[in-house]
């Protein structure tokens, strides 16, 4: 026994090392006998032949199994866009690593020569470098970067200054088109430009493509200069809404062009179709934006997918107006502003800070992709260069969006309150940047001799907006020291003035009869709150008063930052029950100190009565209808006889009040007299 106990061990390594080998070799046999590719036979002009020895023979060359394979085209696809999402995201770190580059160079100059540096070097490897696809550009990388602009639109500015921005968006955008077109066109009559070839309908054709001004570039410079909120609404707004009049000339004149010929009808038909993208695109976003909304009533249920529903009620928005070639950003901008207070006041504050969050990324990785194929693009060619075409296209591009600005603000200056002077015209004419918008309705042009002219005019106008101006346009803020955005935090104390301020106003205009802005605005916010939040918010939040909602989103801002800052433990033990109703409390330990349901119940009603109570039970009255009060008839007929008998003493008796005063006195107590007793009658 203690022989066999001993030399267990050594059959135990024995046995194993005899299990290994015999491993081994099964593996050496499974390798070389069935995973190799099996020689395909040649076909026989005759019939088949049936020798058993013959088959064996034609699978008799056989490959070994390949322990280790390369296959790059099967993965090609998805690892190379990985490569420019890489790379986009290196350029972006990198250039905020760098303080003293971003001070100097702003950023779309940077990334877009990466895009040269990097299309170069493929060039000159022998590949053929990429281009920034019409398709690619539209349906992945444009509607991100809308989206993210449209959902965190400042409603407030951008409503009071609604007619200022669609008079640059389509005024402007028309008189660009004409004036850059016509002036093209006489260009190219010149004998020394060679391009008697080039009609009028192309020039006008070109004319709707870079007159434009792009969302993308505007967003990508001013918001590194710090902009104040009026400038930047006002540029931004412009090149958001002139994507209706862009869309509809430019299917417009490539259809004459292509038609040669210029019918009434075509032109009438133009006009309509104008207002039918436009506003079948805002009617196309308002159906996904209610949609959506009410679809975020019930995710509570699963708290997962919040985010998801936005995004992709969003994306079909966009999809379906291009379905109809209307205006998908109009779409895009109309489901984000409808969308955003109904699923904010419904998803959980985890799903909220997704949705932030990740729209800023997916944002900010579309821009930078947008700049950097804009680069390769350019190196990509082909390119027909035409020195006087070019310098003629920067030269009037910069002169009619001076003339127009300065034009237009001329008139527009009547009716606001808030003049623009001539820092602000200067910087609204300045930051008519041009970028990948036009470069893509560039691209899908058919006639390859005028495409590539074109192109290469519009790449240099780009080149030169972005560069030139882009780059000098933070110095020039600095040198006429216009006024930059101010970064406060909000407060209840502004909120309660802000609200009194409208409500004072809405009072102003029905007493004076006119119903203007906060009119219409406090009409609105009335049905609002009667109809469509009851049947889009879900549960007492349809019912909260606005005070307090705003009072909910601040504490709960205040809470996040002072999570994500590490000073959790300066936290209040007792959480308020109304800020954290969207999260889930499943499993959660009661407050030790909690208010009963009556009480809050109670406070509730109380601030619901008082808070913001405004003309809601008052009849509605201007100056000119006022309703007679028959207590008040006894006390209006005495100051109306003490008013005559005054004015017949005035009247009658000069010569007492003439030695006394000089006549300047004696005229003004006249005139006062007869001014008290008109607006009396008039009471």
């Amino acid at each position: 026994r203690t022989l066999a106990l001993k030399m267990a061990p050594l059959r135990r390594s024995s046995t194993l090392r005899l299990t290994g080998l015999l491993c081994l070799s099964f593996l050496v046999f499974f390798s070389r006998g069935f995973a190799s590719h099996d020689v395909v036979s040649e076909k026989s002009s005759g019939t088949i032949q049936e020798d058993s020895h013959s088959q064996a023979n034609s699978t008799a060359h056989k490959k070994t199994f390949p322990v280790l394979s390369f296959n790059y085209e099967h993965v090609r696809t998805p690892f190379e866009i990985s490569l420019w999402i890489l790379l986009a995201l290196f350029m972006k770190l990198g250039f905020h690593i760098i303080p003293t580059v971003s001070h100097i160079v702003p950023e779309s100059c940077l990334l877009i020569f990466v895009g040269l540096l990097v299309g170069g070097i493929i060039k000159a490897t022998g590949e053929q470098p990429p281009v920034l696809d019409s398709n690619l550009f539209f349906l992945y990388l444009l509607p991100p970067i809308i989206l993210d602009a449209g959902y965190f639109l400042p409603m407030r500015s951008f409503t009071e200054n609604i007619g200022t921005i669609l008079m640059f968006a389509v005024v402007g955008t028309l008189w660009n088109v004409f004036f850059i077109g016509g002036m093209m066109y006489a260009v190219c009559q010149i004998d020394a430009a060679e391009l008697a070839h080039v009609d009028l309908l192309s020039c006008l054709l070109f004319g709707s493509i870079i007159s434009a001004v792009d969302p993308v570039s505007v967003l990508a410079v001013f918001e590194e200069i710090h902009i104040n909120e009026l400038l930047h609404i006002l540029v931004f707004g412009e090149s958001l809404l002139n994507d209706a009049v862009t869309v509809v000339l430019y299917h417009l004149f490539k259809e004459f062009a292509h038609e040669q010929t210029i019918t009434v009808t075509g032109a009438i038909l133009g006009v309509i179709s104008f207002f039918v993208v436009s506003l079948g695109g805002v009617m196309v976003g308002v159906i996904y934006g209610i949609v959506g909304a009410f679809t975020s009533r019930f995710t509570s249920y699963s708290r997962v997918i919040e985010p998801l529903f936005v995004f992709l009620y969003s994306y079909m928005a966009y999809l379906s107006a291009e379905i109809f070639h209307l205006s998908g950003i109009m779409s895009l901008i109309a489901c984000g502003v409808i969308m955003r207070p109904y699923v904010e006041a419904n998803i959980s504050h985890k799903s909220y800070t997704t949705v932030k969050y990740f729209l800023k990324m997916w944002s900010s990785v579309s821009d930078t992709l947008i700049f950097i194929f804009l680069g390769v693009s350019t190196v990509a060619g082909p390119h027909t260069w035409n020195w006087i075409f070019v310098i003629f296209t920067v030269i009037f591009c910069l002169v009619s969006r001076v003339l127009g600005v300065i034009g237009l603000t001329a008139f527009i200056n009547k009716f606001r309150i808030v003049k623009l002077t001539k820092k602000d015209q200067f910087i609204i004419a300045y930051g008519g940047l041009r970028g990948a918008i036009a470069f893509s309705l560039g691209f899908l042009l058919d006639n390859d001799e005028i495409k590539n002219l074109f192109l290469t005019a519009i790449i240099t106008v780009i080149f030169f907006t972005v560069f030139v101006q882009g780059m000098t346009i933070r110095p020039l803020v600095e040198l006429l020291a216009v006024k930059k955005k101010k970064e406060s935090k909000e407060s209840i104390n502004e909120e309660i003035h802000t609200q009194f301020l409208d409500h004072l106003l809405t009072g102003i205009e029905d007493i004076c009869g006119h119903y203007g802005h906060h009119h219409w605005k406090d009409k609105l916010n009335r049905f609002n709150k009667t109809y469509v939040k009851r049947w889009l918010i879900a549960g007492e939040r349809s019912t909260e008063p606005q005070l307090i909602s705003f009072y909910n989103k601040m504490e709960l801002k205040q809470a996040m930052m002072m999570v994500e800052s590490g000073s959790a433990a300066k936290l209040p033990t007792i959480v308020s029950t109304v800020s954290i109703r969207n999260v889930p409390t499943k499993g959660a330990p009661k407050p030790s100190r909690a208010i009963s349901k009556s009480r809050e119940e109670e406070i509730r009603r109380l601030l619901r009565a008082n808070l913001q109570k405004t003309r809601q039970r008052l009849r509605s009255y201007s100056r000119y209808e006022l309703l007679n009060d028959p207590l008040e008839d006894n006390i209006s007929e005495a100051r109306f006889r003490k008013q005559r008998e005054m004015e017949r003493r005035v009247m009658t008796e000069p010569l007492e009040i003439e030695p006394k005063c000089n006549k300047g006195v004696y005229q003004t107590v006249r005139g006062l007299s007869i001014l008290h007793q008109n607006r009396f009658r008039t009471h």
